[in-house]
């Protein structure tokens, strides 16, 4: 069964850092895909995903300044992590992972069926 975690949000001001962490079980590297998005007042959007052949794939807005990683990918401790830099207010919204069972296609974001509850990014300007 698919569990995902998040945690790590909060508020910042503008050009500040956070780091968000997605605790994750039942989700095999080698089956299913793993990333990140988030839902802002006017829309959802993925922002990274990550997996072991292809490794990392990110959102055009991110212009660098997101970094996705997994430690332990299938193991005990199994932890997903985005680190974001140069916050902007535009990046504000709840940011949550999700999985898919479509790998090793893991950039086909709209098709991401397992949620996690999400943790709010807050930026100010």
């Amino acid at each position: 069964q698919v569990h995902l975690e998040e945690s790590g949000g909060g508020s910042v001001q503008t050009g500040g850092s956070l780091k968000l962490s997605c605790a994750i079980s039942g989700v095999n590297p080698g089956r299913y895909c793993i990333g990140w998005f988030r839902q802002s007042q006017t829309k959802r959007e993925g922002v990274a995903s990550i997996s072991p052949f292809k490794g990392a794939h990110y959102a055009n807005f991110v212009k660098g300044r997101f970094t996705i990683s997994r430690r332990n990918p299938g193991a005990p401790g199994d932890t997903m992590f985005l680190d974001m830099d140069n916050l902007e207010p535009e990046d504000t919204a709840l940011y949550y992972c999700g999985a898919s069972d479509l790998y090793p296609d893991c950039e086909r974001w709209d098709e991401y069926i397992f949620w996690g509850q999400g943790t709010q990014v807050t930026v100010s300007s």
